[in-house]
């Protein structure tokens, strides 16, 4: 499959999976669907770890991504979050995202089991060789234990089926090597970092906030891939305590947190991960009210 002519740029939120009563909202999530593409958000990424991946079950997790990509409708792109430790469970995942015409997947390195370097290499060529859909590399060490060098993303940049990486793991000279080493579309999977990878060469993010201020994290992405860093800056300052508070305990708590106090959501969040501290939410509410998000 020849797929480098496909881009995916610019402001891409991962989307929350909103439960009720322990089960997957899907009323409440068409309606964040509906919100996110109203405010301008350019690719809808569902079933990543902001999505709670780690505790759908495998029957949830294809019907998330379904209902995503039916429900968007072709108005925006959907890539799907389609990663697993197990490359045999991966390719389940990737072979559905293919069946439903999603518009690519999002493949974070495998976790706990912490391969080596070719480990990492032959996991992705397999899942390349076998599932037939673009793919997003997805580096995030702070979650996996194991972080994928530059040089084995610029190997992985020779199949036609790896289009991007979506970097996370908050070093901008790691971008700079990836950079130099090959050409492929890097995307910022750290919201605080957006606007420095851009400036070094990053087409956009994989947002978080955007959950929250889909029009805000546009306009940011727009400003710094425009060249408008004066601007660019501006946003980038007026999101700076959203961004640290929304990390202030373990992703997606925080935003589900705020997605509730917006009343957009119901903020459950499933075990291991439980409710927000109560002087975070303190802290979570007089942020939100400063953005002009809560009255």
């Amino acid at each position: 499959m020849k797929t480098k002519k496909v881009t995916f740029e610019g402001s891409m939120t991962a989307l929350v999976t909103p439960f009720k009563a322990g089960k997957v909202d899907f009323k409440t999530l068409q309606k964040l669907i509906d919100f996110q593409i109203e405010n301008g958000t350019d690719v809808l990424i569902p079933c990543g770890t902001t999505g709670e991946s780690a505790t759908l079950s495998h029957d949830e997790h294809r019907s998330v991504m379904s209902f995503v990509v039916d429900y968007a409708r072709g108005r925006v792109p959907v890539v799907c979050g389609a990663g697993s430790n197990n490359t045999a469970e991966a390719l389940g995942l990737i072979k559905h995202a293919k069946k439903i015409k999603a518009d690519g997947v999002l493949v974070v390195t495998p976790y706990y089991n912490k391969p080596t370097q070719e480990g990492l290499y032959r996991h992705y060529e397999y899942l390349a060789a076998n599932g037939e859909i673009p793919i997003i590399l997805y580096n995030v060490p702070g979650r996996t234990g194991v972080s994928m060098s530059p040089q084995t993303a610029a190997r992985l940049a020779k199949l036609p089926e790896v289009v991007a990486i979506k970097e996370a793991s908050g070093s901008l000279d790691q971008v700079d090597q990836i950079r130099e080493l090959c050409d492929l579309t890097i995307i910022s999977g750290d919201d605080a970092l957006t606007l420095p990878m851009i400036a070094i060469g990053a087409r956009g993010v994989i947002s978080v906030a955007a959950n929250v201020v889909p029009d805000k994290v546009k306009s940011l992405v727009e400003a710094g891939l425009r060249g408008q860093f004066d601007e660019g800056r501006r946003i980038h300052r007026e999101l700076y305590e959203l961004n640290k508070v929304l990390f202030i305990e373990t992703n997606p708590i925080p935003v589900k947190t705020a997605l509730g106090l917006m009343k957009m959501i119901t903020p459950e969040v499933r075990l291991p991960l439980c409710e927000m501290k109560p002087e975070n939410t303190a802290r979570l509410k007089q942020v939100l009210k400063k953005l002009g998000v809560l009255s």
